[in-house]
C-alpha cells in the first residue's frame, strides 16, 4: 500500500485543515483529493503557498472563535420551556430530545447545528435540566432548560 504526502488547500474533517501537509493513501489523492481541488501535490512551488494557507487558517479559526462565543452568550441567556403531554403523576408520553431543544433555539432565535446538542440521555421526567453545546473546540457552554406540563390542570386536581 504504497501513501503520498499532501498539502490540504481547503480543511478536511478527520484529515487535518488548509495548509497541512497530511500522508495519505495514493489512492484516496490521486481519485478524491486532487480532482476536488482540496489537495495539491507537494513541490518547491507549493511550499511556498504553506504561508499564506496557515495565515488564511488563522483568519478563519479567529472569526470562528469569535462567532462561537457570541452565540454562546446567546445561548445561556436563552430562557427555553418544553412543553409536554403529561399523563398521570406528571409522566411525559414521549421523550425531550436534542431535536426539540434544537427547534426552540432556532425559535428563540439561535442558530446552532443540531449535532452540537448532547443530552447524556433523552429527558423524560418535568422540571430543570440541562444539555451541552459544543460550538468549537474551546467553547462549550451548559444549556439549561425546564420542562413544564401541556395540561396542568390535570396536576391541580391531584
Amino acid at each position: 500500500m504504497s501513501h503520498t504526502e499532501i498539502l490540504l488547500t481547503k480543511p478536511v474533517e478527520g484529515l487535518g485543515a488548509e495548509g497541512d501537509q497530511v500522508k495519505v493513501r495514493a489512492g484516496y489523492a490521486r481519485n478524491f483529493l486532487l480532482p476536488q481541488k482540496i489537495g495539491v501535490t507537494i513541490t518547491a512551488s507549493n511550499r511556498k503557498q504553506v504561508e499564506a494557507l496557515k495565515k488564511r487558517r488563522a483568519d478563519r479559526e479567529g472569526h470562528e472563535l469569535d462567532g462561537a462565543k457570541a452565540i454562546g452568550a446567546q445561548i445561556e441567556k436563552a430562557n427555553i420551556a418544553i412543553a409536554m403531554k403529561t399523563g398521570e403523576g406528571g409522566r411525559l408520553f414521549g421523550s425531550v430530545t436534542a431535536n426539540d431543544l434544537h427547534d426552540k433555539l432556532v425559535a428563540a432565535g439561535v442558530n446552532v447545528e443540531k449535532k452540537r446538542i448532547h443530552l447524556a440521555a433523552p429527558v423524560k421526567a418535568l422540571g430543570k435540566h440541562e444539555a451541552t453545546v459544543k460550538l468549537h473546540a474551546d467553547v462549550t457552554v451548559t444549556l439549561t432548560f425546564d420542562v413544564v406540563s401541556e395540561n396542568p390542570l390535570l396536576e391541580a386536581q391531584k
